[in-house]
């Protein structure tokens, strides 16, 4: 999530750093789309390994452990003759119930084992040659066709997804962002749900998570006056980001380590060994792209050595950031490319609404009438004719592009 860039609090300062390339390669080129797609398919497939492995008993640590090696194998078997940089986009992060992002322990952290009826959300990114495929999707422990969610948990998961599916439908050329957190907080409210406040979705380019082109999510009064509108283009990237609450939606900081980093355009002459030691490891492993400490070899000298980087802003950090303690919290991510054909999304939460029963529904009628419509202009004209009217999409459709 970013709120800052990434998941997600009122900080919207990267959003305003802009960029600087002017000859940016872009999805018009058939290459870039293929790379795109690439990174899109390591994403959900590792997506769909570390959600299947959330199972009662299983580990936080080995489940982002699994993530990172998976994406880092994938990337691997990729662009073998070319010099082209690839792997981790954003770390395999694991945050349970009332976490709303950003948990990725270390292996000296304790350890923090699911059970049957926890919520997870599962967060993750993959690049090739820089162009970023970004997903997340949340789950509940031991639910099953036998074993339906319900009460709070299916609302919040309910008022994610189809928030989530209705982004999808807005986030098109010519559309424009506040009509999408508009959007996404009037689902919310009918299943009783509030977005997290100040998360932040953002335009993808490059070897940059966080463009300038951002949707931001239940924007205080001050955040939203400072918030810089825009309106969707041909042939741009966004990670859509929807994470709702059943609370009240503000996000705090409470006693988990940060273990998320990310290297700022900042210089500064680092005065420690061992700063200057794990600086210059992010620049040759992970140069702009986030990453975990918990991928050094060395944990103790790495949480040694960003010390003096965060001091003196070489470092952005991804905080761990939490809801009130009873409250759920769920999140749904997916990369779409905007093509001339229609939205074409790349990654997908892979969530199964068959297994969720809300008392709430969704109440707008013009969100009906859009959760009914076909994404891509090709199967618009391919529209079958016996499909119901009232039917809802589950997440799966994608777009031909």
């Amino acid at each position: 999530p970013l709120f800052f860039f990434f998941s997600h609090v009122g900080l919207v300062s990267m959003a305003e750093k802009g960029d600087s390339s002017d000859e940016e390669p872009t999805i018009a080129e058939d290459v870039i789309v293929t790379k795109y797609k690439m990174a899109g398919d390591m994403a959900n497939r590792t997506l769909k390994a570390v959600i299947d492995s959330a199972v009662e008993g299983a580990k936080v640590l080995d489940l982002c452990e699994l993530g990172d090696k998976m994406i880092t194998e994938e990337t691997s078997k990729v662009f073998k003759k070319e010099k082209i940089k690839k792997g981790i986009a954003f770390p395999t992060c694991v945050s349970v119930n009332n976490c709303v992002c950003h948990f990725s322990p270390l292996k000296s952290d304790a350890d923090v084992i699911l059970k049957n009826g926890d919520l997870v959300k599962v967060e993750l990114a993959v690049h090739v040659d820089g162009l970023i495929a970004a997903v997340a999707n949340s789950s509940v422990v031991g639910s099953s066709k036998d074993n339906r969610v319900t009460g709070r948990l299916a609302d919040v998961l309910m008022a994610g997804h189809l928030a989530s599916e209705i982004a999808y439908r807005m986030v098109i050329p010519g559309g424009e962002d506040l009509a999408v957190t508009d959007a996404i907080t009037k689902i919310s409210s009918d299943f009783e749900c509030t977005p997290v406040e100040g998360i932040l979705s953002h335009r993808l380019r490059k070897n940059t998570y966080d463009s300038e082109k951002t949707i931001i999510l239940n924007p205080t009064e001050n955040q939203r006056r400072e918030h810089k509108n825009c309106e969707f283009e041909l042939h741009e990237v966004y990670a859509v980001d929807v994470i709702v609450s059943t609370g009240d939606g503000k996000s705090r900081q409470l006693d988990a380590r940060t273990t998320v980093y990310k290297k700022t355009e900042d210089i500064y002459n680092l005065k420690m060994k061992a700063s200057r030691s794990f600086f210059s490891e992010v620049c040759s492993r992970f140069d702009v792209m986030p990453f975990s400490l918990r991928s050094f070899e060395e944990e103790g000298k790495a949480k040694m050595g960003v010390v003096e980087c965060l001091n003196h802003n070489l470092m952005e950090p991804f905080h761990v950031l939490y809801e009130k303690e009873d409250e759920f919290v769920a999140q749904f991510k997916f990369t779409v490319l905007l093509m001339p054909n229609g939205p074409l999304k790349i990654t997908s939460p892979q969530f199964d609404s068959t297994i969720v029963e809300s008392s709430h529904k969704l109440e707008d009628a013009n969100m009906k009438t859009l959760l009914t419509t076909s994404v891509s202009k090709k199967s618009k004209k391919k529209k079958k004719k016996g499909k119901p009217s009232g039917s809802i999409p589950n997440g799966d459709e994608k777009s031909e592009d």
